[in-house]
């Protein structure tokens, strides 16, 4: 019997590939039973998600995971989860790859990232998707994963935006440039491409689409050569789940929101300019 039992509305289910990522951890998920109450809610994050989200809180929740969020403020919500003492864990569609952050002490890209950044002279990153896909929610992303990795970004703006993509630019907090180009085409996999350049090498972090078969791979290049960090064989979703269950069993609450709080924070400076 399963420890927690799990409810989502379709949309998160097709959006977070739910089933799987329960099946993978049959001894800790399970759905729940016909018009009886669930541990654990999944929702979709689309727009209003943050208050579908305290309503869970409220109905009794122990465990949110919002797969794919767009940017929102999350303060009530936070409050809430805080006061219900409730798990709320961000299924990002990049960032919660752990190759990008790992949880165990073991190397990873944000580590590899913010190491060279003092000496970082420009970091590019490219995020691809398919035609039809929205340009500013990918572009949610793009940023997402970026944050994650290097920790802060200042003057972004965005010079051009539509239906084939976009073009924004920024400064790292040593100063040097960043660039982040969106492409909607089906002549490269989707996924996020982020490579810091430094003076004898950089970094260079590839990760994949959540429901993709293949792993991240993030490469440190430098005096000593080039170095393949430890490879996951875990998705941005799996990973997810993961963290929820390592919160729901030690009793403690994820830092989701106040880590999300910093996109809320540059979407909105990005919507006034």
């Amino acid at each position: 019997m399963s420890a927690y039992t799990v409810t989502a509305t379709p949309q998160a289910e097709e959006a977070g590939a739910v089933a799987l990522a329960v099946a993978s951890l049959p001894a800790t998920f399970g759905p729940a039973a016909e018009g009886r109450e669930a541990d654990v809610a999944v929702i979709a994050g689309e727009a209003g998600w943050t208050t579908e989200a305290a309503r869970a809180v409220e109905t009794g929740s122990r465990g949110i995971l919002v797969v794919d969020p767009v940017p929102e403020t999350t303060t009530q919500l936070a409050a809430a989860a805080e006061a219900a003492q409730a798990v709320v864990v961000l299924d990002l569609h990049w960032a919660s790859n752990p190759a990008l952050v790992g949880e165990s002490g073991d190397p990873d890209a944000r580590d590899a990232v913010r190491s060279a950044l003092g000496t970082s002279s420009l970091m590019d990153s490219v995020a691809t998707a398919s035609p039809g896909t929205d340009p500013q929610r990918l572009l949610a992303r793009h940023l997402a994963a970026v944050l994650a990795v290097s920790g802060q970004l200042h003057g972004v703006s965005v010079l051009r935006s539509g239906a084939t993509g976009y073009t924004a630019t920024g400064r790292l907090a040593n100063g040097a440039p960043f660039t982040a180009q969106g492409v909607l085409t089906t002549a490269r996999p989707a996924g996020v491409d982020i490579r810091l350049y430094t003076a004898d090498g950089g970094v260079a972090v590839q990760v994949p689409d959540p429901d993709a078969a293949w792993p991240a791979e993030v490469r440190v290049t430098g005096a000593h050569g080039e170095l393949l960090l430890p490879t996951l064989y875990e998705s941005a979703h799996r990973c997810a789940w993961r963290r929820l269950k390592d919160h729901l069993g030690a009793g403690t609450q994820p830092d989701d929101l106040a880590g999300f709080a910093r996109l809320t924070d540059l979407y909105a400076t990005l919507a006034a300019t």
